[in-house]
């Protein structure tokens, strides 16, 4: 079996302190950035449910968790101006 290749977070950043960041911003949110995709990712309850969003970055992430309802989807990347 082929090891997949070992993804580091854009320009070298440390994921681990920024996701700390981010789930003491917005608490209750689960946050991560993902190895395999290259995006950032957050899993938000919603009272009676819950969401998972994507986004290209974390400033994007938070964005995103500002309004997770209508988020719909990491707009930069499909408008192609980022990414």
């Amino acid at each position: 079996m082929t090891r997949a290749p070992r993804v580091v977070p854009p320009e070298g950043v440390d994921a681990g302190p920024v996701v700390r960041a981010i789930q003491r911003e917005y608490p209750g949110v689960l946050a991560w950035y993902g190895m395999a995709t290259g995006s950032w990712w957050a899993f938000v309850p919603l009272g009676q449910g819950a969401r998972l969003v994507e986004a290209i970055d974390p400033d994007e992430l938070r964005e995103a968790l500002r309004n997770p309802r209508a988020w719909p989807w990491p707009r930069a990347r499909t408008a192609g101006l980022r990414g």
